[in-house]
């Protein structure tokens, strides 16, 4: 199989600009995994082509940042890693409070991993997390309240746990792997991509190599350029060039405002309908208006 790009500047009104919501806003006390588990959550993140908000450039205070308020309400999914020291942090549990808001107001998808941490002890407030919570939470009365309606609630969300990652066999493909955090990070991932609609079909479960051929496609696309791309994919006949095809639109297609799977089966049917139809025929032209707001 061979893959082809061409490209070319294009000033066309009717070009589509991408949309600025995030895929995944991460909840996370660095000091506990942002040089283990966030860096390779991120990598796995990025190699699914799932956008995630990333905060290093924000300088950290009291109050939450207006920029962080903006990225939580414009995520699709949030994933909070609770860690001991999550506790530790006001901005942290600010965080949460606005986090567990917004799945209120907007039925924003919460995914809680408990990282090192035993779940019950969150909800409660209980042992070493609860000793740190208090001490958190000395002088400050007025938000106490709602930092433990935030850590209940988060805590009753079904999650991942991290200190049986090591005693589960997690599906990832086809068969089933003992878990350790690299494949766990990689189930949530997959987790992240089911909630956001994007999962192939169950019909490419035994498409071997799909990811090296989503990688190779994305390369070839340049997405971060404003040019118009063309990528072609050629081969023989029954090797998985519409698999590609199809997995990879719909992955991407979140990112334009309007996008269309056109395909075989979709040319032959609209030649159909329309085969007696000149290009100006108003019901033609309100048939592909139509399907130009769908996706396939």
């Amino acid at each position: 199989m061979a893959l082809s790009s061409s490209s070319s500047s294009s000033s066309s009104s009717t070009s589509y600009s991408r949309s600025c919501v995030y895929d995944v806003f991460p909840s996370f006390s660095g000091e506990d995994i942002r040089v283990t588990f966030l860096s390779h959550f991120f990598k796995e993140m990025d190699r699914k082509l799932i956008t995630a908000f990333k905060d290093n450039e924000i300088k950290r205070s009291l109050s939450l940042d207006p920029e962080l308020q903006h990225a939580i309400k414009n995520s699709r999914i949030v994933v909070v890693v609770l860690s001991r020291n999550y506790a530790s942090s006001s901005w942290c549990l600010n965080e949460l409070v606005e986090i567990m808001n917004c799945k209120k107001k907007f039925v924003q998808m919460v995914i809680p991993v408990f990282y090192g941490l035993d779940p019950s002890h969150v909800r409660k407030q209980t042992g070493d997390f609860g000793k740190i919570f208090e001490e958190t939470c000395h002088s400050k009365t007025e938000v106490k309240s709602r930092w433990k309606e935030a850590l209940t609630n988060v805590a009753n969300i079904l999650g991942y746990h991290s200190v049986s990652w090591k005693n589960m066999f997690v599906k990832l493909s086809l068969s089933f792997v003992r878990g350790n955090e690299a494949t766990m990070i990689e189930a949530i991932a997959n987790d992240v991509l089911d909630k956001l609609l994007l999962t192939p079909s169950k019909d490419f479960d035994n498409f071997v190599g799909i990811e090296d051929h989503i990688a190779q496609m994305s390369a070839l696309l340049h997405l971060e350029s404003e040019e118009v791309r063309m990528v072609g994919i050629w081969g023989s006949s029954g090797i998985g060039k519409t698999t590609i095809a199809r997995v990879l639109f719909g992955r991407l297609s979140r990112h334009f405002q309007g996008s269309i799977y056109i395909d075989r089966r979709f040319i032959s049917k609209s030649m159909e309908n329309y085969s007696k139809s000149n290009p100006d025929d108003y019901n033609m032209k309100l048939h592909l208006q139509k399907i130009s707001s769908l996706k396939y």
